[in-house]
């Protein structure tokens, strides 16, 4: 998947600019990571986890990548099931591990 396949049309304006951030970040990795989170889930989203989707996505997207490829720990304040479902959601992405950043 490499773009927004699902509709927003029958979202509230609030869903609707959360779903089109996610899928316009900044760098294409946390767009497929972000985009794809979103497509699947905007709809069932509970108010407070919205709340907490719009401040992960506050997060800058060099950070974010590094956090969803385990390039970089997970801080305290992500170590919520929300952000480990988004981490889930890793495309084409092989873990970072310190045998794999060896060259």
């Amino acid at each position: 998947m490499t773009g927004l396949v699902r509709t927003s049309a029958d979202l509230e304006p609030r869903r609707r600019r959360v779903l089109y951030r996610c899928w316009h970040r900044g760098i294409r990795e946390m767009d497929l990571v972000l985009g794809q989170f979103a497509e699947d889930n905007i709809g069932d989203l509970s108010d407070a986890e919205l709340d907490e989707l719009e401040v992960i996505m506050a997060e800058e997207d060099n950070d974010l990548v590094k956090m969803v490829t385990g390039a970089l720990p997970i801080p305290e304040k992500f170590q919520t099931p929300l952000f480990m479902k988004i981490a889930s959601y890793r495309p084409d992405f092989d873990p970072v591990t310190s045998e794999t950043t060896k060259a």
